[in-house]
């Protein structure tokens, strides 16, 4: 056969890359969609604080931008599509997040809880249990009005997506939350930085979507950040207002510090439940000073010539 008589076949275009791993504001442009509190959401503060403190500068379509930017999209549905049928960044019958080898949660229970209670244990500063979707957001955002995000590494590429990401921003305003106790904390601004890091390893599909996020990072590192002296006001709250109530309300509630008597019933009770007479605990405790007078008990203690102190 003649060199002339061979077809090269065509060569079929690559095929586009979806939007929002080419633009980070891409789903902010989504007009025909339900926005949470009925408009897209104006991120412009916390892309110019990116852009002036970031540590990394990805080349344009490189796979850290293109993660970087699927996150990006990612969060902005997340806290603000309130119908799942809205994201594009992640195929919502496969879609599940989890933090820190906990079980995997749903869109739907993000949806309901918030981002921040879905990825936030309970401790002695916050505690989702005592939070919702409104308070959760007034305190985190307050506190620190723009709160960016960049990917710092990038140690695969899909299906399976791991990568090392910085999450930070200036502590501009009191810190106002529940801790796990139910009790309402107030930290002061210290105008200082918060900044935390974490890993996640994330499944995609042929179109790039999440599907099986895992993330892990220390979520008690904020909470040094915000009160590094460990110095915080802790109030009781009033259970009659709702959480978000509750951040913006000026009514003081006593926390009641009286030490609550022992219940020598409660005790015996929970005794008898583990087989143990109360005659046979009074019996087998023994005090090595009983029946000494005081002269005796001081020699206890006192050192015999040439040895060591005891203490």
């Amino acid at each position: 056969m003649a060199a002339a008589d061979v077809q090269t076949p065509p060569t079929e275009p690559a095929p586009a890359l979806p939007d929002y791993l080419t633009d980070p504001d891409a789903v902010l442009k989504d007009s025909h969609v339900k926005w949470r509190y009925g408009r897209a959401p104006d991120y412009s503060k916390t892309r110019k604080w990116f852009g002036e403190t970031k540590r990394m500068s990805h080349e344009a379509n490189s796979l850290p931008q293109l993660v970087e930017n699927l996150v990006k999209n990612w969060e902005v549905e997340a806290s603000f599509k309130p119908s799942l049928e809205d994201w594009r960044t992640v195929d919502a019958p496969n879609y599940s997040f989890a933090v820190n080898g906990s079980a995997p949660q749903t869109a739907d229970h993000m949806l309901q809880q918030g981002t921040y209670n879905a990825i936030i244990a309970p401790n002695e500063y916050y505690s989702p249990e005592y939070s919702d979707f409104a308070s959760s957001h007034k305190t985190f955002k307050r506190m620190m009005p723009t709160f960016a995000w960049e990917v710092l590494e990038v140690y695969s590429g899909p299906p399976t997506v791991s990568f090392r990401w910085r999450h930070w921003g200036q502590m501009k305003n009191d810190y106002v939350g529940f801790n796990n106790k139910g009790e309402k904390v107030t930290a002061p601004a210290h105008q200082g930085p918060i900044d935390i890091q974490g890993v996640t390893v994330a499944t995609v599909n042929d179109k790039v979507q999440l599907q099986a996020v895992r993330t892990w990072f220390d979520p008690l590192d904020m909470f040094r950040q915000i009160a590094p002296n460990g110095v915080v006001k802790k109030e009781a709250v009033d259970k009659s207002l709702s959480p978000g109530e509750a951040i913006d309300s000026d009514k003081k509630v006593e926390i009641d510090q009286t030490p609550k008597p022992i219940d020598v019933d409660d005790i015996e009770k929970h005794l008898a439940e583990m087989g143990i007479d109360k005659g046979e605990l009074v019996g087998g405790v023994s005090c090595p000073f009983a029946g000494m007078k005081s002269e005796d008990a001081k020699g206890v203690f006192v050192k015999p010539p040439g040895e060591g102190s005891h203490l």
